[in-house]
């Protein structure tokens, strides 16, 4: 049993920045997360994608920014939990929380702050007969181990940034490459789309305009697969491993049956301590809403230094928080564990 002040809900950007905006103020976080890496949506869905909203920072992909943050919450040394998800939240009799996850890990928590994004993500999965039988072995939802199709005939279907990445990646390691798509418009960036068609032009690779219709399967073996064409044809095109790159949708999963105020599978809360219905349990980042609500990163960071402090009032309420600055107060230099600066110093 892990005992803490406060345990963290998802382990994106917002909720890293939730444990460093917490450490400030001398509380501890455990943070739990499904994902098996930080990072949340920004490296799931976009990794390498610029960003250009974050203050003064001109531009970074979402992993440089998920790297600045692990480094900046270092001096508090957060726990995390990945691969898990919490299955349970159940106030106890001293008024703190048992926290179970998937994994068994239990925690007691004496808050907790919900930054889970928008829910936990799961792959857009085939729906067609055969399709449980390879899952694995011959049909993927994301790339583990690119030299497992070294040689091989490679499908992959989609049309983002992630489905023309691999298939510009791939094209000269696999024996033969074809992509398939339901139309000619992509949601990938155009120079990707422009690299992909030239390689096609050249024979390097093949787009297939039409959708994956069935399945060949015997003895849990694909051997090829149908495809829809626009015209109505069908056609057969033979396959070692199909990589199936549909995106992921968020699922609330278990917080739907918290018990907390829920507005479109989103928890509602106030816009002072974003605190939900339930004292104890504050939400931030893209799953909460509030008249006026953006979901952006920048509105998450504002997001949680204020819960920060609302969870130090619920946790402490006989002592008064003072508002302290990095680049003067010696109690935050020391708790973030730089040496105390001259009045002619700036601490970032």
């Amino acid at each position: 049993m892990i005992v803490t002040d406060v345990v963290i809900v998802g382990a994106g950007p917002v909720g890293l920045f939730q444990v460093f905006e917490l450490g400030l103020l001398d509380l501890r976080a455990h943070v739990i997360d499904s994902m098996p890496q930080v990072g949340g949506q920004c490296i799931e869905l976009y990794p390498d994608k610029p960003i250009y909203d974050v203050p003064a920072i001109p531009v970074c992909t979402s992993r440089e920014l998920v790297d600045r943050l692990m480094l900046q919450i270092k001096p508090f040394s957060p726990m995390f939990h990945l691969g898990q998800e919490v299955t349970e939240v159940t106030r106890q009799a001293s008024g703190r929380f048992l926290v179970r996850t998937s994994a068994d890990t239990e925690f007691i928590a004496s808050t907790v702050v919900i930054a889970g994004g928008v829910g936990s993500f799961r792959p857009r999965t085939l729906n067609l007969a055969g399709a449980e039988a390879i899952e694995g072995s011959q049909l993927h939802y994301k790339v583990r181990d690119p030299a497992l199709f070294a040689g091989k005939d490679l499908i992959i279907a989609g049309a983002g940034d992630s489905a023309l990445d691999w298939a510009l990646a791939l094209h000269d390691k696999v024996n033969s490459l074809v992509l398939v798509h339901r139309s000619r418009e992509f949601r990938a960036m155009a120079g990707k789309v422009r690299q992909m068609e030239q390689l096609c032009a050249e024979q390097k690779m093949q787009f297939l305009e039409g959708e994956i219709c069935a399945l060949d399967v015997a003895g849990a073996q694909l051997r090829n697969i149908s495809v829809r064409t626009k015209s109505g044809l069908t056609t057969r095109v033979g396959a070692d491993h199909l990589l199936v790159l549909w995106g992921l949708h968020p699922k609330l999963g278990p917080i739907a049956t918290w018990g907390l105020a829920l507005d479109k599978n989103q928890i509602s809360v106030d816009t002072a301590k974003f605190a939900t219905n339930t004292p104890g349990i504050f939400a931030v980042g893209d799953i909460n809403t509030y008249p006026g609500k953006k979901k952006l990163i920048l509105s998450g960071f504002h997001e949680a230094a204020l819960a920060a402090f609302a969870v130090r009032e619920y946790l402490r309420p006989e002592e008064k928080v003072y508002l302290q600055y990095t680049t003067t107060s010696p109690v935050m230099q020391r708790r973030l564990g730089v040496s105390p600066q001259s009045p002619t110093s700036r601490v970032a």
